[in-house]
C-alpha cells in the first residue's frame, strides 16, 4: 500500500516558533514500522496522486487560503477513489465554522457563537449585550493560524469595525465573546486517534496576548487531565469524528465543564512528542484503519 502524507509548501507563513517538525518525526517513526509513505504537498501539480491508495491530511495548513481550490482538490481525491484520512466529508464540514452550530445543536456545550453573512450589517454595540461582555472575539468562518483575528473591546472596535466591513466584502466571520479563561489558565487540547483518547496538552498566550499559537509566542505543557474531562471530550468524538484517524478538541474549562473552542479534523498539530506513547498511538489508529 502507497500512502501520502499531505502537507503544504511552506512559505514561512505558518512555521510556528520552536516547534518541531512534526510530519517528518512522524514520516520516520511511520517508515521504521514499515510503512511505504511519501510526504507530498497538497496543491503541488507534479504529484501523480493515482500512484496513492490512501493519504493522510497531515498539515495543508494553507487550505484556508485556496479554500476552493482545497475543495476542489477534494473532490478529484473523490474521484480517483484514493482514501482520505480524515474522511473528505468531514474535511468539507470541519472547514466552515458554522460545524459548530451543529455541533451546539447535538447538545454539547459550545462557545456561544453568531455568525455574520457576507456583507451583513452589524455593530458591535448588540454582540456585547447579547454576550453581557465586553470583550468579543472575530474571526472568518473559514480560518486558521489566527488570521483576520481581532479581539474587539469599546476602545477599539471603531477601528475594528472599519477591518471588518472591509473583509465581509469577501466572507463570513463569526463574532465570540471573548473567554477570559484563555487568559487565566489557557486552552486545553484533547489528542485522539482512531476514536481514542491519546493525551493533553495546555496551551497558553504570551503576556499581554490572547492568541495560544506558538507562532505568536504561546508555549505547551504536557497535562493529565481527570477521567471526567476527558469523557466530556469523547462524547465530541463520538458525534462527530468516530471514524478519524486523528481528532483535537480545543477547549477551555469553565467551571469544572469544558466548553469548544474548536473541532480540529483538518490540520490540527497533534503534539506527538510530548507524550512517550503519542507515536505509538497513531501508528495503532492507523494500522486499524487500513
Amino acid at each position: 500500500m502507497n500512502i501520502a502524507l499531505v502537507t503544504y509548501e511552506d512559505k514561512g507563513a505558518y512555521h510556528a516558533i520552536n516547534v518541531s517538525n512534526e510530519d517528518d518525526l512522524l514520516l520516520t517513526f511511520l517508515h521504521s514500522k514499515g510503512i511505504n509513505i511519501v510526504k507530498e504537498i497538497w496543491n503541488d501539480p507534479n504529484v501523480v496522486w493515482e500512484n496513492y491508495d490512501t493519504a493522510i491530511i497531515k498539515s495543508p495548513w494553507d487550505y484556508f487560503d485556496h479554500i476552493k481550490e482545497f475543495y476542489r482538490w477534494l473532490e478529484n481525491m473523490d474521484r480517483l477513489n484514493i482514501r482520505l484520512l480524515n474522511p473528505s466529508s468531514v474535511l468539507r464540514w470541519n472547514a466552515d465554522k458554522h460545524y459548530l452550530a451543529d455541533i451546539r445543536e447535538a447538545g454539547l456545550r459550545v462557545t456561544p457563537t453568531i455568525f455574520l453573512s457576507k456583507d451583513e450589517p452589524f455593530a458591535f454595540g448588540e454582540f456585547f449585550a447579547a454576550f453581557e461582555t465586553d470583550k468579543l472575539i472575530v474571526k472568518p468562518v473559514v480560518s486558521g493560524g489566527a488570521k483576520n483575528t481581532f479581539k474587539v473591546t469599546p476602545e477599539n472596535e471603531e477601528e475594528i469595525s472599519i477591518k471588518l466591513k472591509q473583509l465581509l466584502n469577501e466572507e463570513d466571520f463569526i463574532v465570540q465573546p471573548f473567554l477570559k479563561e484563555i487568559e487565566d489558565a489557557g486552552e486545553l487540547s484533547f489528542l485522539f486517534f482512531g476514536g481514542k483518547f491519546s493525551h493533553a496538552v495546555l496551551k497558553t498566550a504570551a503576556e499581554g496576548d490572547f492568541r495560544v499559537q506558538s507562532t505568536f509566542g504561546g508555549s505547551v505543557q504536557l497535562q493529565e487531565p481527570s477521567v471526567e474531562l476527558i469523557t466530556k471530550a469523547q462524547a465530541y468524538i463520538n458525534v462527530f469524528a468516530r471514524d478519524c484517524l486523528y481528532a483535537r478538541v480545543d477547549v477551555v474549562v469553565i467551571d469544572g465543564d469544558l466548553m469548544l473552542m474548536e473541532l480540529e479534523l483538518i490540520e490540527p498539530y497533534l503534539f506527538l512528542d510530548t507524550h512517550e506513547q503519542a507515536f505509538d498511538n497513531y501508528n495503532k489508529a492507523l494500522f486499524n484503519l487500513l
